[in-house]
Parts: structure tokens; C-alpha cells; sequence
């Protein structure tokens, strides 16, 4: 089964330079400004609470961490001057740089680190996993933030380092005090860039300015690490209603930015010698299905091994690649296959996809029938094929499928619902996550078994959270990558997502810019006009 998606009329709109995205007075915009255009809407602003990619992607720009890693996956001092820990492991002291400030004029303090680190360990999935062994936040002078543990934990600068979802920024006590899962009312960081608020259209526009106070590191910048220094005056986020659009303002010089073009897009913009078509996150992309586990009729196992079993890696990436072989790689694995642990099992049921053994074990399963929701996001490129082959497959396999087409905000909203499909809950949803995000078991949000402090779908496993504990504590890489590949053989037969395989997503910019950073997020820091 091969479903080919294009867009014909995108593509003559976008060879004729059709459609401007900007007004005049936009397309005249001050050279010192960084026009940009963002993967998806944004609507949460909140890093912590909200989860999504492109909340993340502007949480960068408006706070910072201790920790950043660099371009070989290394935690680095980032906020932090360094750090030392006690002989038996269990206290961990962090000093923090002078002359740190958020952006309403307070410095930073160890008790907003502190808070802080309280917040985003009550919703990342990593931040959890240390959370569980803290015993407190100690701050006995402004600059100094000790951690202390029940046990040892030797990834804790791993943790607050990581730069997938829900990255452990720093914010004010008063606004760190907030309930994780609740959006702060207000975005002040220490981060390079100030959020303008009065300027913030939902879904449309969202504006920045240079934070004078900001005092970049000295060293070289890699990924989330170094010295981020802010070359433009002000970053204007412009979110266009569709992908023709975005790429007939860059064409035309009204962006200069376009973070993740849409695949059958590319060659026209590879015909333009002012513009650059580069790789994204490095470590790629995973396209998952994601369960919801609490409702019929994929709160059983043996329903979603049926979908498992239908599972034709190549059709999914050929959707969301336009077909491009270099594009993709099959990967039967819950973690990126450019990345060690990414290995398929020895026991691979992926290996022999086919519509009959899955309609065979849908019937066995005993579905009766129950009415799927499934949840698409229209407006999100990357996203949206994966959701269109999904619904397709289900079908014939013998879902009976709701399929319910709307936009990335709405679908995220609507997966936070745990109610029944009938109360405006959901199924299943097409999505993928950063490659970065889901290297390690630990932070694998895919397989981790947390229940409702999990992952929306909310896979409950007490035999994964034992494995996860038991790598944690392992002496060495080698076990941890056999106990990893364990947790593997697990999620396999537990199916808490169904992974769909890797791709990588272009990005494209003007010539005019310089400096811009590969890595796992698309951050305005080091980049210039020529």
C-alpha cells in the first residue's frame, strides 16, 4: 500500500510567487530584524506546561538553563559557573555566574533555580525520574543552589541539560510557583531575547527583543551551549496559514527563515540562489501514533498489536517526504536508529507487515466495533500525512474511525482532555518528536510507563518504571544499553506508541544570514546579516 500526498496547486502558487505573507510595510522591514517562520502555530506559551515543539522553540529565545549540551550531546555550564559533588554522590552544588538578570530588572537567584527545577520536574518525564529522588532545594546564599539526593544519581546534569521537550528553564520564583500543567501568566526570563508581549497575536505574530542585560558565555556556541550572542535588534515570529505561503515570502525576501519546509516544496527552493537549504535537528525526527490508553478500545494491548502489525514504515515516510530516499530511514525502534540506542529487536515485529495478520488479530482482540478518535493536525506539514496514511490503514484493517481534522492547537488542547471521545477526549494521534528529545530510555517519553504523570496517552507500566530505575543505576554504558534494549522488548509487546520511522525535515533560509546553528532547535543566537 503506497498513498501518495502532493499539492499541485501549492506548487504553481509558489512558482509564480503568488500569495505574498507580509504587508508592505512588513516586506520593508529594518535589516537588524530576524523575520522567521516557526513549524507551527503558537498559542501556549508555556515551555513547561505546554510541551509543544514550538513552545520550546520560543522558550529558548526567552529563558535559559544551567546546563546546555553541546554539539556531541555533553551537558556544559550554561547559567551555571560550575558545579561540584559531594564523595557519596548525594549532594550536588551548583554556583551560578554573576551578573544574571531576568528581564523585569531582578537578578537571578538560586531560590528561582530552585523553583524552578520543582516546576519542570512535576511535568518532563526525565525531570520526574530525578524529581523522585530529591529530598530538597537548599539556597544558602543567592548564587548557590545545592541538590540533595535520597540516591545517587550520576545523569542529574543530563537531566537539567537536555534540550528536548520541556527543557529545565529558569524563571522567576513567583511564576514558578505556578501548577505545571497551567500556563504562567507572564514570560520573563534571563534569556537573550525579551518576549513583547503587547505585540503577541495567538496563532498569527510573535515579536522579541534583544535583552540588553543578557551577558553571553565566552565560549564557542554549540546547540544550547556557549556564548549566545544576540546579533539582531528584534525577532519577528510570522506563522503563515500555509506552507505556499511561507515559501513565496521567502522567496520573495519578506522572511528570511523558514524552519521546517514542506517536503514536496524543496526543489522549487533549491532553484533559488539566495536561498539555503540545510538539515534541521541532526538526530532527526520520529513519527509515532500515540494511544490513548485509558479509554476503549486501545486501553488493551492486544488492540494495539493489531496496529503494530499493519505497520509499513516506508508508506508513512514517503508521505511526509515527498519520497525522498535520503530523507527517511526505516527504523523499527522507539529511539532515533542514527543514535545507539536505536536498534530494532531480535524479536522484530515489525519485520512482516501485513493487512490480513492485522485484521486477524483486531478480530481476536475482541473490538467491537467502539468508534476510534482520531485527531489530525491540517496546518502542521510535518504532521498531517502521517495522520491521513493512519486513518486510512485503520480503516481497512476494520476500525471504525472518526476522523477529525483541525488545527496543531486544538489538537494539542484536546489531548490533555482524559475523558471519553463523547466528552472531548480522544484515541489516537499522529505526531512526531524530536530526535534529541528520545535518545536516552530515561527521557524516552514513548516507552516510559508513568501513567497519568506521563505523557498524554498515559501508558501505565510498573515492569518499565522498574527497568528505567535499574538503568539509571547501571555501572556503566554497556549495561545500560543491554537494559535499554530490554525496555525496548517491553514497549514492543506493550505497544504504548506505534513508531512509524525517522525523517529528517529541511530547513531554509536566506544567503544573507550567517552563522546559523545546526542542532536540535532553531535558535536565533550567532546568527547575522551579512
Amino acid at each position: 500500500m503506497t498513498i501518495r500526498l502532493t499539492r499541485r496547486a501549492a506548487l504553481g502558487a509558489v512558482t509564480a510567487l503568488a500569495a505574498p505573507g507580509l504587508s508592505q510595510a512588513q516586506r520593508g522591514a529594518d535589516p537588524r530584524v530576524l523575520r522567521f517562520v516557526p513549524q507551527a502555530a503558537l498559542t501556549n506559551l508555556d515551555p513547561i506546561a505546554s510541551l509543544a515543539g514550538v513552545a520550546v522553540n520560543h522558550g529558548y529565545y526567552v529563558f535559559d538553563t544551567l546546563y546546555g549540551i553541546d554539539a556531541r550531546m555533553r551537558a556544559q555550564p550554561q547559567m551555571a559557573e560550575g558545579h561540584s559533588v559531594s564523595d557519596d554522590g548525594l549532594a550536588w552544588t551548583i554556583r551560578l555566574r554573576e551578573g544574571l538578570f531576568f528581564h523585569d530588572g531582578e537578578p537571578v537567584r538560586s531560590r528561582d533555580c530552585a523553583a524552578s527545577l520543582r516546576r519542570w520536574g512535576g511535568r518532563d518525564t526525565f525531570g520526574r525520574t530525578l524529581a523522585a529522588v530529591v529530598r530538597d532545594y537548599e539556597t544558602p546564599n543567592d548564587r548557590t543552589l545545592v541538590i540533595r539526593l535520597a540516591r545517587p544519581f550520576p545523569l542529574l546534569l543530563d537531566a537539567i541539560a537536555k534540550a528536548g521537550t520541556a527543557p529545565a528553564f529558569i524563571m522567576p520564583e513567583r511564576l514558578a510557583a505556578t501548577d505545571p500543567v497551567r500556563p504562567v501568566p507572564e514570560m520573563i526570563g534571563s534569556g537573550p531575547y525579551r518576549f513583547l508581549a503587547d505585540e503577541f497575536v495567538a496563532g498569527s505574530r510573535a515579536a522579541y527583543a534583544r535583552f540588553d542585560r543578557y551577558r553571553p558565555r565566552t565560549e564557542t556556541p554549540e546547540w544550547t551551549s556557549g556564548g549566545k550572542v544576540a546579533h539582531f535588534e528584534r525577532v519577528e515570529w510570522h506563522m503563515m496559514p500555509d506552507a505556499a505561503t511561507a515559501a513565496s515570502a521567502l522567496q520573495a525576501g519578506e522572511v528570511d527563515w523558514w524552519e521546517q519546509v514542506a517536503a514536496d516544496l524543496i526543489p522549487v527552493l533549491r532553484r533559488s540562489r539566495d536561498i539555503t537549504i540545510a538539515n534541521g535537528d541532526p538526530a532527526g525526527y520520529m513519527g509515532v501514533l500515540r494511544f490513548n490508553h485509558l479509554q476503549p478500545p486501545f486501553d488493551k494491548p492486544a488492540v494495539r498489536r493489531a496496529v503494530l502489525a499493519a505497520i509499513d514504515q516506508p508508506d508513512f515516510m514517503a508521505a511526509v517526504t515527498n519520497s525522498d530516499p535520503s530523507a527517511f530511514n526505516v527504523c523499527h525502534s522507539f529511539f532515533p536508529c542514527t543514535t545507539p540506542y536505536g536498534r530494532p529487536p531480535a524479536q522484530d515485529p515489525m519485520a512482516s507487515p501485513g493487512l490480513d495478520r492485522a485484521r486477524a488479530l483486531l478480530r481476536e482482540s475482541g473490538y467491537a466495533g467502539e468508534r476510534v478518535v482520531m485527531l489530525n493536525p491540517a496546518d502542521f506539514t510535518s504532521i498531517a500525512p502521517l495522520g491521513v496514511i493512519g486513518q486510512d490503514l485503520l480503516t481497512r484493517i476494520g476500525f471504525n474511525v472518526e476522523f477529525v481534522t483541525t488545527d496543531w492547537g486544538t489538537v494539542l488542547s484536546r489531548t490533555l482532555n482524559r475523558n471519553p471521545p463523547s466528552q472531548g477526549g480522544w484515541n489516537i494521534y499522529p505526531v512526531w518528536w524530536s530526535g534529541m528529545g528520545i535518545v536516552t530510555p530515561t527521557q524516552n517519553a514513548l516507552i516510559r510507563g508513568q501513567g497519568t504523570g506521563g505523557w498524554n496517552g498515559w501508558y501505565e507500566s510498573a515492569e518499565m518504571e522498574a527497568l528505567n530505575a535499574e538503568w539509571l543505576s547501571a555501572p556503566d554504558e554497556a549495561a545500560r544499553l543491554a537494559i535499554g534494549m530490554r525496555m525496548q522488548d517491553l514497549a514492543f509487546r506493550d505497544v504504548p506508541s506505534v513508531p512509524l520511522g525517522q525523517f529528517f525535515i529541511r530547513t531554509a533560509y536566506r544567503r544573507s544570514l550567517t552563522g546559523v546553528l545546526e542542532g536540535p532547535r532553531p535558535v536565533p543566537w550567532n546568527a547575522r546579516r551579512a
